[in-house]
């Protein structure tokens, strides 16, 4: 093998192997970012039915840790945390918002890790959407095991090239910040912050089996 041939073989093997690694990358699923809000839903209600199909399996505390990032990456988290607080946050220090925002998100995830938590031939599809004030409303149904079904309307932000769930309906008329919000402030007004934060965590410990469930 003469010397003038070595570089020449060495360069097809890496375009050679160049070209399989494009390949690979390729043929691999890639994670696309949501273009409109039914695709935020339908990311979450796809992550919702996996879990619930391995729900026994996985147990409690293995259902929030598949859900807490579809969460964090679906939700607006900061805006609900702080429209659930209402006035209070004005007055709250930087720290203080990121501790409520972080347990907030800990007991939002919670609360789904919990509630779907088994599969019985569920169905969880996106129906439609359409313009509002606040950017888009997503419709959508949960048909439960028995046939019978749940419309729940997701409000969605924009954020960048994404959208974010910023609050969500149940029948079209119950709002979940409006009910947390009435849920947080006999907290905040008897405990303050604090107690607020502590009362979120304490709350995503029973509901994901750190603790014993309370009786």
């Amino acid at each position: 093998m003469s010397k003038i041939d070595l570089p020449k073989k060495t360069m097809w093997k890496a375009a050679a192997l160049a070209a399989g690694l494009g390949l690979a990358m390729l043929s691999c699923p890639v994670h696309a970012a949501p273009t409109s809000g039914g695709d935020t839903v339908q990311g979450l209600y796809d992550a919702l039915l996996a879990t619930m199909k391995n729900g026994r399996t996985l147990g409690q505390s293995g259902r929030f840790t598949q859900l807490e990032p579809v969460i964090r990456r679906s939700f607006d988290i900061a805006s609900m945390a702080r429209l659930s607080v209402g006035p209070s946050w004005a007055s709250l220090s930087d720290g203080q918002r990121q501790q409520v925002t972080e347990s907030f998100t800990r007991y939002i995830s919670a609360i789904y890790a919990d509630r779907f938590d088994s599969y019985a031939g569920q169905k969880l599809q996106v129906t439609g959407e359409q313009p509002a004030a606040a950017g888009v409303m997503v419709k959508s149904q949960i048909i439960k095991a028995n046939g019978e079904p749940v419309n729940i309307d997701y409000m969605m932000r924009r954020n960048g090239e994404t959208w974010l769930v910023s609050d969500i309906y149940l029948d079209g008329a119950i709002s979940e910040v409006a009910t947390r919000r009435s849920e947080f402030a006999a907290i905040l007004r008897n405990e303050g912050i604090d107690g607020l934060i502590a009362a979120l965590n304490r709350k995503a410990d029973v509901l994901t089996g750190t603790m014993a469930k309370a009786s």
